[in-house]
């Protein structure tokens, strides 16, 4: 999906995401209070960046959707957080922020095909400061065949250990690893989707 299929199914009224941090974001970032620079990297609608705004970073949300940053931005004000959250907007490939830039790097559920996605990856690495904070999630590749939901195409999929090894040469691991997390189904059932989850220190 191109920038303006994004643009189209973010278009409506009502989040397309709700508006609270993804599950695994707040549990793996919560501790101290923090300070200091922080990018969410494909932001869509904001709702980590801003949960980061309220936390007190100051939190640049990248996404190449301009509907998507609107309404970050309407979600950032509606919190009191508009100050905190700077919305840019870009496409990942041309995205290249300077070295040293942020104290923390997210990314959630961005899946590109992995030659692409490496290249956003190693990006995000060096744009953190040493001592930083790296950080993604995204759908497992073994969602695929064992969990439920998410992207049929399996060239978008990937392991936690292949971003835990681009990873390396920049960071230190402290987590690398498939999680669970609980879905309902249109059929209002439970269901069990895998994710990928990496968790790391830039050295």
């Amino acid at each position: 999906m191109d920038s303006a299929d994004w643009d189209e199914r973010y278009r409506g009224s009502e989040l397309v995401w709700k508006a609270e941090p993804n599950r695994f974001v707040a549990q793996e970032l919560a501790g101290p209070e923090p300070s200091g620079r922080a990018v969410d990297i494909a932001a869509g609608e904001g709702r980590n960046a801003v949960w980061l705004a309220e936390r007190g970073w100051e939190v640049d949300a990248v996404d190449f959707s301009a509907v998507a940053l609107e309404k970050a931005a309407r979600l950032a004000a509606e919190r009191g957080v508009e100050a905190r959250l700077h919305t840019v907007r870009a496409d990942l490939m041309d995205w290249a922020p300077p070295a040293a830039t942020y104290d923390l790097a997210l990314i959630a559920y961005l899946q590109l095909p992995w030659p692409r996605m490496a290249e956003v990856l190693t990006r995000a690495a060096t744009s953190v400061r040493t001592g930083g904070t790296l950080l993604l999630v995204g759908h497992d590749a073994a969602n695929l065949d064992h969990g439920h939901g998410g992207p049929q195409d399996p060239g978008v999929l990937y392991t936690a250990e292949q971003v835990a090894a681009l990873w390396r040469p920049h960071a230190d691991i402290l987590r690398a690893e498939t999680v669970t997390r609980p879905v309902t189904g249109p059929d209002g059932d439970s269901h069990t989707a895998l994710d990928a989850l990496v968790h790391a220190v830039r050295t």
